[in-house]
């Protein structure tokens, strides 16, 4: 195969790809190919720890008999934490390579704290002590935004994530801001931070399909394919104006677009490794500077104007900080986390009290 699309882009831009993804077979595959990082999420921790399933059942096994007291839900989040580091250590290379702005694996905090600022930044301080290169995910709802602010003062490196809006890509940047400049008045070193924050701009595609089928209203959906792409590109000219020293980072791929029209900008594309094999049978090779070019109005214009839910999304002030959390897209994602919460619970149950009727 010639090149990988993905070394054209590392070799060509200032834009890195991480991965999608936890499970250590997949790191691997996509260190050939240029990730210098990676995500995770509890519905891909879940799917993970399936993969390899024998191991896992064996592991819960293990830690059952070692610690007779645990319960389901942590027995399944220890599992959490083992698959991470385990993904942690494959990424220390470029950890140490990138000077800790890249290397580094997302653990995501508990979804069930995503109304309590307090618990998600004690989870977020613990989590990155699990290993140096660990980044922690906490989702951008109106009551996490100070989260934001304590963890980063506390040290933490943090990936927003469950942020769909410019709107709170702005409110994560002012936060993470805040943060660091408290830790440069008190002498403290943030020479290996390396915040980001994640636009799920694939579910921007989903929200906006959404309520269109809500709404009734009827357009081209070839238009609607671009509003993830849209969403990043305006918060990236925002980010570079305002010199933040957050990153964004691309997620929840729906399309090729989600990588190839947002190169060239200091930020991350995280593809699942399913799109990033694809990609590379593709052979796409993509314009090393696709975020500065402008979506066609005739493209922007009628989402702007005929969708109350994109011009939420799009605007810089399009939603307040107190819509957050009770955004549709916000609340769709963080039933899914919460599903897959009670789903890795379910699994570990079907180890620990076996069904006799099986």
């Amino acid at each position: 195969m010639s090149q990988s699309p993905f070394l054209f882009m590392k070799e060509n831009s200032q834009t890195v790809l991480w991965n999608d993804s936890a499970d250590p077979k997949e790191l691997k595959d996509a260190l050939t190919w240029g990730i210098v990082g990676a995500t995770c999420n509890p519905v891909i921790a879940l799917s993970a720890i399936k993969a390899d399933k024998d191991f896992w059942v064996g592991r819960i096994k293990d830690y059952a008999k070692a610690n007779p007291a645990a319960t389901d839900d942590a027995i399944g989040w220890a599992m959490v934490k083992e698959l991470s580091l385990n993904a942690a250590k494959i990424l220390e290379p470029e950890f140490e390579k990138y000077n800790g702005r890249n290397g580094r694996l997302s653990i995501q905090t508990d979804p069930r704290n995503f109304r309590d600022a307090k618990a998600l930044t004690e989870q977020a301080i613990e989590f990155s002590k699990l290993a140096k290169n660990i980044i922690v995910k906490i989702p951008v709802t109106f009551e996490a935004i100070s989260a934001f602010e304590e963890a980063t003062y506390a040290g933490v490196s943090l990936n927003a994530t469950v942020s769909f809006s410019v709107a709170q890509t702005i409110a994560v940047a002012e936060a993470i801001e805040r943060g660091l400049k408290r830790r440069e008045a008190e002498g403290l070193d943030i020479s290996q931070m390396g915040p980001v924050c994640t636009i799920m701009v694939g579910r921007v595609d989903d929200w906006v399909k959404v309520s269109a089928e809500k709404s009734g209203v009827m357009l081209d959906p070839g238009i609607m394919e671009w509003a993830g792409v849209a969403v990043f590109k305006y918060a990236h000219r925002i980010y570079k104006e305002r010199g933040y020293r957050t990153r964004l980072l691309s997620a929840a791929f729906r399309n090729h677009m989600h990588w190839s029209q947002i190169i060239g900008g200091d930020c991350v594309i995280s593809p699942p490794y399913g799109w990033q094999v694809k990609i590379n049978k593709a052979g796409i090779m993509p314009n090393p500077n696709s975020i500065d070019e402008p979506v066609y109005p005739r493209i922007l214009q009628p989402m702007l104007d005929n969708l109350p839910e994109f011009r939420k999304m799009y605007d810089a002030d399009g939603l307040k900080v107190d819509e957050f959390t009770n955004f549709g897209a916000t609340l769709r994602t963080l039933r899914g986390f919460l599903q897959s919460v009670n789903d890795l619970e379910s699994f570990v149950r079907d180890v620990t009290v076996p069904n006799p009727d099986k």
